[in-house]
């Protein structure tokens, strides 16, 4: 089995309306989510939020462009691109990831100009 950082790089690159429903096998049940537009704790909470940007977004495409890791601690850039209104929308950004002894992120945190 691949390092807990790298299966979540892969299912955040792979995440979808369909595949949404196996966060649960990623995350802890109490996990911290947060970006310029929420700040929640728990899985169902941080569902809720991907279910919403599937629901008012077009097709999306999250590809990590660089990562690091150093014990508990995982960096990741990455290029955020969907259609808002119609419209093409793509930008950049980046998040600390935490992940715990079981392997399993417990907070996750998007940094990226809401602008």
């Amino acid at each position: 089995m691949s390092a807990p950082h790298l299966r979540y790089r892969e299912f955040l690159e792979t995440l979808g309306p369909e595949t949404l429903d196996r966060l649960p096998d990623y995350v802890s049940a109490d996990v911290r989510f947060a970006d310029p537009f929420n700040d929640v704790r728990g899985v169902d909470a941080m569902t809720a939020v991907f279910r919403h940007m599937f629901e008012n977004l077009g097709a999306v495409t999250f590809a990590v462009e660089r990562m690091s890791f150093d014990g508990e601690v995982c960096l990741m850039s990455w290029r955020f691109s969907s259609t808002l209104r119609g419209k093409p929308w793509t930008f950049e950004g980046a998040s600390v990831i935490r992940i715990n002894e079981a392997g399993r992120v417990f907070e996750h945190v998007d940094h990226w100009d809401a602008a």
